[in-house]
């Protein structure tokens, strides 16, 4: 309450004037002035034409009061002197909320967190006005508190995980002119992600750099990004970071990064087998607190014929590899890098101080889906050729995904940083779905939405359709997949509650909000609803609609809820939006905590919706 009164009140201590009071009101876009103006004068008890603080705090609770939440409190209350005993507390988490297990503890215990009467909570009941507390804060959110914290087995090989993953990660802005910086890394660590790029290129003074070639964007030192991965990579997730190498590196310079890595990082750094003769990856858990390189690696081989993209030296000291990055990947004639010259490969020198960094991730041209592999290999395809797999691979596809870490790019064409959606790849069991983290909008919306679960750790387990070996599932067919668990999911959304503006609207505009609720998980599952448009009132619009949708492959699937400002002569401006996981779903009557463009939260702005979930088996 302090800050809000603070805003309608600059520099008057603890009295706010009359007109400074429409201050509020404004705030919260809505058009009740006659309301307001009425609450006004009947929270001002001294007659002295300004608001006092707890004058203050009566006028913003009469703006604030919540009808359609007094009257399922009344109702579940039914004669009891409008309080709600422990007992019927507790019968309301069951029956409405979804809590199955649910004991009188559990109500006790909301009770005591939340109930702000003393004497009301020594009874063990609560009030409106603890009910009201109790559904805005995170118990009453429409995401399960328990997957903020780490719920998931960690000790599966990590081919059986999402892997949180940035592409041309040192990048701010665009990738032709935009500028390069260390701090892009340090925000896409604290959002928990875990692989990062690192495009590395020849500088001055024998210091690497990184930036993005054959472009005008700006360059950082390689040796300043590794310091960073050793400050901050850990910050917020214990779980392995993969550093993803693109080598463009003389050999003087290459072994001026593994010595910068080596050094920096030390025992951090994994450079051998976590333990002797494995047969496939390693889990989450082994590799705690480790930093992997992806890379180009050299090894010995017996058989020339063997060919799996490497060549190595007679003196083991420096060698040769196919020259392939993301550049050799382009899909676009006009932009791709040929890697043939005159009919034969190209090849790059790579130094074995390089070299021997790389243990679990070793970087290879993708062989196609039937062609025999070492789990320790990775390969990377821009979305182009991701997209192709897709229609082609199938089961296969899923199968192969299930062994061999598979690492997708955007497309070159994308120069202005734009994304793809994630959600197709993820489906068919892709690991490493690269984004460019510095540009927000709908499918970064669904990226930070899908890495919420789990203690937003950046590694999400795969549903046991992905990762099972006995599983015949396919996303363009998943009715014939096994062990899928189709449901019907139905969504009441009754109110909003103090919706933000548009961004950079003009001054005393308000909003007609919307509210649109999407699926993205497989194709067949994927729709959206939404609801009729409210004139003039983002303080507390009322929908009262239901929203009902299919889920085939709800393991896979997202909810998106977005708040739109209707607009009858030109596309709809976005007001805010919260995504999450359907198994982070909770049932019942829960409050949707919206966030902006950028993924920052706009509280106390939220959705109240009714969550109801029925099996279709």
């Amino acid at each position: 309450m302090g800050p809000i009164y603070a805003k309608s009140n600059p520099g008057h201590g603890r009295s706010s004037g009359g007109s400074n009071c429409w201050m509020t009101v404004s705030l919260c876009s809505m058009s009740l002035a006659r309301q307001a103006r009425t609450s006004a004068h009947w929270a001002d008890r001294s007659c002295s034409g300004t608001l006092e603080y707890d004058e203050f705090v009566e006028f913003y609770q009469a703006l604030t009061q919540r009808e359609e939440v007094r009257f399922l409190f009344q109702r579940l209350c039914h004669d009891t002197n409008n309080v709600l005993s422990a007992s019927k507390l507790t019968s309301f988490l069951q029956d409405c909320q979804g809590e199955l297990d649910a004991m009188k503890e559990r109500a006790t215990y909301l009770i005591n967190k939340h109930e702000p009467c003393e004497i009301v909570r020594e009874r063990g009941c609560m009030t409106f006005d603890g009910f009201l507390l109790y559904l805005t804060s995170p118990d009453g959110s429409v995401f399960n508190p328990t997957h903020g914290s780490i719920h998931q087995s960690m000790k599966e090989p990590l081919s059986h995980y999402f892997i949180s993953s940035s592409h041309n990660t040192y990048l701010l802005q665009d990738q032709l002119r935009g500028p390069s910086s260390t701090e892009a890394y340090i925000k896409a660590f604290l959002k928990g992600c875990r692989c990062v790029e690192l495009d590395c290129w020849d500088g001055p003074n024998e210091e690497p750099v990184i930036y993005h070639g054959y472009t005008l964007t700006s360059k950082i030192l390689f040796r300043d990004v590794i310091q960073v991965v050793e400050k901050y990579a850990f910050k917020v997730s214990e779980y392995p970071v993969i550093l993803s190498i693109e080598n463009h590196c003389s050999l003087e310079q290459q072994r001026v990064m593994a010595h910068h890595m080596k050094s920096i990082l030390k025992n951090k750094l994994l450079t051998e087998p976590v333990q002797s003769g494995e047969s496939e990856q390693p889990s989450p858990e082994q590799l705690k607190g480790k930093v992997l390189i992806k890379g180009k690696k050299l090894i010995r081989v017996k058989q020339p014929a063997v060919d799996v993209g490497f060549r190595a030296a007679q003196n083991g000291e420096v060698g040769e590899v196919s020259d392939e990055d993301e550049a050799a990947e382009m899909e676009d004639e006009d932009v791709r890098c040929k890697v043939k010259n005159h009919g034969k490969e190209r090849h790059q020198n790579l130094a074995r101080e390089l070299s021997d960094c790389i243990v679990y991730c070793r970087s290879v041209h993708f062989p196609g889906l039937s062609s025999p592999r070492h789990p320790w290999e990775t390969s990377s395809l821009s979305e182009g050729k991701a997209n192709k797999l897709l229609k082609e691979g199938g089961r296969e596809l899923v199968c192969h995904n299930r062994q061999f870490l598979m690492r997708v790019y955007p497309a070159a064409r994308r120069t202005d940083s734009s994304n793809f959606d994630p959600m197709p790849y993820w489906s068919a069991g892709y690991q490493i779905v690269a984004l460019n983290f510095q540009t927000p909008g709908d499918e970064m919306d669904l990226y930070e939405g899908w890495f919420k679960q789990n203690g937003s750790c950046g590694l999400v387990l795969k549903p046991m359709c992905l990762r099972s070996p006995t599983s015949r599932f396919s996303p363009t067919e998943p009715q014939s997949g096994s062990g899928l668990h189709p449901v019907r999911l139905k969504i009441k959304v009754i109110s909003g509650q103090q919706l933000p503006k548009v961004a950079n609207s003009s001054k005393g505009s308000i909003v007609d909000p919307l509210v649109r609720v999407e699926i993205h998980g497989v194709p067949s599952d994927n729709a959206r609803l939404e609801t009729k448009y409210i004139d003039n009132n983002g303080f507390s619009p009322q929908w009262n609609e239901s929203l009902s949708f299919v889920l085939t492959v709800p393991e896979l699937a997202l909810v998106r809820f977005v708040v739109e400002d209707h607009d009858t002569a030109s596309r709809n401006d976005f007001v805010a939006q919260y995504t999450l996981p359907f198994s982070s779903l909770c049932r019942g009557y829960r409050h949707v905590h919206l966030l902006s463009q950028d993924g920052t939260s706009v509280a106390p702005s939220s959705l109240f919706v009714y969550i109801h979930i029925t099996d279709l088996e």
